[in-house]
C-alpha cells in the first residue's frame, strides 16, 4: 500500500512507525525523479535530503516549530509532505508551484529562499523575535555545506553562538553545493569522513561496548565518552563548539533511526547546537552521477539517463557561445583570468577551468570575495574575468563599487542570465543589473545584441584598461552563429550601430531588445511608419556622436530594454536627451516595476511586450499620442 498519496501534512508522517517511513522515503524519490523527468528543475539536492526532510517534520511540530531551509534546491521534499504532493506536476509552471521556497505559498515555508546561506542568519531573527515575544517554539535552519563558503553564513554561525539562544542548525554536509565545493572549510568538514585513526577508534569501541558483559556496561559507557572526546579533536565539532554551539555528528543523513534519534534528543535542548549531517547528493537517482550534471534537468528528460529526449537544435546558447570564446582568448592572453562562484558549468567557463586550471578561481558561494579577490589580481597586472550570474552578482555590489571602480581597476564582470530567466522565477531574475551597474562610477557598462557582438564585447573588455568593465547577455539562444573568437574585431569603444534608418520615430534598444526592434520596425514598415532602429550596445558611456544626429532627425525616441524601467536604461538615457534636446519626446519600454513570476521566458516576454508584437504596440500608441498632440 501506497504512503505517499495519504500525507496531507506533516502530522501524518508523525503518525507512522519507522519501516513506514522508510517506505515513504522511497516512494518520495520515485515521486521525484517522475516528475521532475517531465517538469524539469532542482532534482539532486532535494533527492540527498528525502530522510532528513522526513525526519525533521517527524520530530519537529511544524507547522509551530519553523524550519528554515537554506536555498530552494533542498525544499522538493519538503513541499511532498506538506500538502501539495497532488501539485507537484506544476512545478516550475506559470502559476504552479516554485522552484523555491515561498512564504506565500505555505505556512510550512518559513522564510522566501533562492539565494544561499540566508538560512541562519533567518533563522536566528526568528528565534530572537519568539522570544521578544514571549512565545515558545523551535527554530531550526538547515544548510547546505556548500554555502559555508558563503560569509553571510559565517556572520550568521559567529552572531548565533554568541546568543545563546535557543536554536539548531543542521549542517547538510554533501560535499557539493552545485559544483564540488571549494575552500578550507570543504577540507576540514570532508576530514572526518576519511580520517582513518578516528573511524579505527570509533568502530574498535563499538565492538568492545557490544562484547562487554553485563557487569562491565558501565566501562562501555565510559569508552564511549572517552570516544566522544577524541571526537571533539578529530572532527568539525571542535570549531563549532569554539563558536558556542553543541556539536552533535557526523550522522548519516540517509540513516532513518539516527536521524529520528538525535533530533529528538536535540529538541528537548535550549542552547545554540548544531547536526552534522552527511548525505549524498542525487541519491536514488537511475543514472548514478551524482555531481554537478545533475544539479538541474530541464524539462522532458529520460529519468534513467538524464538525457534530454526530443532536443532540438539550433543557434547555440549565449552561455555556450561566450564559454567556447573565453577558453579562445586564453589561448590568445597569457595575464586573463577566470573567476565564478561555485558555478563553473552552469556559466560556461568548465573549459577554460579545464584548459588553464593555473588561471582559473572558483572562490564558492563567495560572490564578494570573488569581486575583491578579482580586484587584486588587477594590481597585479592580471585581467581577470568575474563569470556570476546577474542575481547573484547582486551580492557582492559593495565590493563592485569600493574595490574594483573606485580605484579604476580593469576587472571585467561578465553577468550571465541577464534579464528574464523563464522558469527559475523571481529568486534568479536578471532584471536589476543595469540600474546597478550605471550607478558605479568608472563603470563601462554594455549589452550585445547578439553571440558575434558578445564576443566582439569580450575582447573589448579585456582591452579596456580605465577602470571596470561589464556585459549582460540572457539565458537563450544567440540569433545567430558565431565565428571563431580569433576572426572577431573587438567593438569599438563608446559606439553604437544604426540598424535601420527611418523618419517617424528612433528605437533605441539594447541587447536581446535589438532583434525583436527590427522586427517591429518591419511590421510597422507594412503601414506605413518608417522606424530607426539603433543598437546601443554601450549603454554607458554611450555613443555621443550617434545620439546628437539621431535626435537632430526625430522628434520621438523610444527605449526599449530587458530590465527595470526603474533607473534603467531609459531613465538614464530620457534625462540625457531632456539636457541635449528638450523639445524631443521620449517614452521607456521595459520590465515594470514589480515581481516577475515564473513562466517561459519566450510567454514572459510577450507579457511585458517585449516581442516584435508587443514594441510595434507601443510605437502605434506614441504616434498616436503625437497626432492626438499635434
Amino acid at each position: 500500500m501506497s504512503l505517499l498519496p495519504g500525507i496531507a501534512s506533516p502530522a501524518d508522517v508523525r503518525r507512522l512507525s519507522r519501516d513506514e517511513l522508510r517506505q515513504l522515503a522511497q516512494e518520495m524519490r520515485d515521486r521525484l525523479i517522475d516528475v521532475c523527468s517531465r517538469t524539469g528543475g532542482h532534482i539532486g539536492a532535494g533527492l540527498g535530503v528525502v530522510e532528513l526532510t522526513i525526519a525533521l517534520h517527524a520530530v519537529f511540530d511544524t507547522p509551530a516549530d519553523q524550519i528554515v531551509w537554506d536555498v530552494g534546491h533542498q525544499g522538493y521534499p519538503h513541499k511532498l509532505l506538506t500538502g501539495r504532493n497532488n501539485r507537484l506536476e506544476t512545478l516550475r509552471q506559470e502559476g504552479g508551484l516554485s522552484g523555491f521556497l515561498k512564504r506565500t505559498e505555505s505556512e510550512y515555508d518559513t522564510f522566501g529562499a533562492g539565494h544561499a546561506a540566508t538560512a541562519i542568519s533567518a533563522a536566528l531573527g526568528m528565534a530572537a523575535g519568539r522570544d521578544v515575544m514571549g512565545e515558545q517554539f523551535k527554530v531550526a535552519a538547515v544548510i547546505g555545506d556548500g554555502s559555508l563558503g558563503s560569509g553571510l553564513a559565517y556572520e550568521g554561525l559567529n552572531n548565533a553562538g554568541h546568543s545563546d539562544r535557543d536554536i539548531i542548525v543542521v549542517l547538510n554536509d554533501n560535499e557539493m553545493s552545485i559544483a564540488p565545493n571549494v575552500g578550507a572549510m570543504h577540507k576540514y568538514l570532508t576530514s572526518i569522513q576519511r580520517n582513518p585513526l578516528y573511524n579505527r577508534l570509533r568502530s574498535r569501541i563499538g565492538e568492545l561496548v557490544d562484547q562487554a558483559p553485563g557487569p562491565f556496561q558501565s566501562a562501555g559507557t565510559l569508552l564511549r565518552k572517552w570516544e566522544e572526546s577524541v571526537k571533539s579533536f578529530l572532527t568539525p565539532g571542535v570549531l563549532f563548539e569554539e563558536l558556542g554551539f553543541r556539536y552533535f555528528g557526523p550522522i548519516d543523513g540517509h540513516d532513518i533511526d539516527a536521524l529520528l534519534d538525535t533530533f529528538t534528543a536535540v529538541r528537548g535542548m535550549n542552547t545554540p547546537r548544531l547536526v552534522h549531517v552527511i548525505t549524498q547528493k542525487g541519491r536514488g537517482f537511475p543514472a548514478g552521477d551524482h555531481g554537478e550534471k545533475w544539479h538541474a534537468l530541464p524539462p522532458g528528460h529520460d529519468p534513467a539517463t538524464g538525457k534530454v529526449l526530443n532536443a532540438t537544435t539550433g543557434n547555440p546558447a549565449y552561455t555556450a557561445v561566450y564559454g567556447k570564446g573565453l577558453a579562445e582568448l586564453g589561448a590568445e592572453r597569457k595575464d586573463v583570468a577566470v573567476i565564478t562562484a561555485a558555478m563553473p558549468g552552469g556559466t560556461g567557463t568548465a573549459a577554460f577551468a579545464k584548459a588553464y586550471p593555473e588561471r582559473f578561481f572558483d572562490v564558492g558561494i563567495a560572490e564578494g570575495h570573488g569581486v575583491t579577490f578579482a580586484a587584486g589580481l588587477a594590481t597585479r597586472g592580471v585581467r581577470p574575468i568575474v563569470t556570476i550570474y546577474s542575481t547573484f552578482l547582486q551580492r557582492g555590489y559593495d565590493n563592485i563599487i569600493h574595490d574594483a571602480a573606485l580605484q579604476k581597476l580593469p576587472v571585467v564582470f561578465a553577468m550571465d542570465r541577464a534579464g528574464l530567466v523563464g522558469e527559475d522565477g523571481e529568486t534568479h531574475m536578471g532584471l536589476y543589473d543595469i540600474p546597478y551597474m550605471l550607478t558605479v562610477p568608472n563603470m563601462t557598462v554594455t549589452a550585445p545584441k547578439d553571440g558575434t557582438e558578445l564576443l566582439g564585447l569580450l575582447r573589448a573588455a579585456v582591452d579596456h584598461e580605465d577602470g571596470p568593465f561589464c556585459f549582460r547577455y540572457p539565458r537563450d539562444v544567440t540569433p545567430d552563429v558565431p565565428p571563431a573568437f580569433a576572426d572577431v574585431k573587438a567593438v569599438p569603444y563608446a559606439t553604437w550601430e544604426v540598424e535601420r534608418r527611418g523618419r517617424d520615430l528612433a528605437i533605441l534598444a539594447i541587447g536581446t531588445m535589438v532583434q525583436p526592434a527590427l522586427d517591429a520596425a518591419a511590421q510597422l514598415a507594412a503601414e506605413g511608419l518608417e522606424i530607426t532602429v539603433v543598437n546601443c550596445r554601450y549603454i554607458k558611456p554611450y555613443d555621443a556622436a550617434t545620439l546628437d544626429a539621431i535626435l537632430a532627425e526625430h522628434t520621438q525616441l523610444l527605449m526599449v530594454e530587458e530590465g527595470v524601467v526603474t533607473n534603467g536604461f531609459g531613465a538614464y538615457m530620457s534625462a540625457i536627451v531632456q539636457r541635449l534636446a528638450p523639445q524631443v519626446r521620449t517614452a521607456v519600454h521595459g520590465v515594470p516595476d514589480r515581481i516577475i513570476y515564473a513562466a517561459p521566458r519566450k510567454k514572459q516576454l510577450a507579457m511585458l511586450g517585449l516581442d516584435a508584437a508587443g514594441i510595434a504596440e507601443r510605437v502605434r500608441a506614441l504616434r498616436n499620442q503625437e497626432a492626438f498632440a499635434s
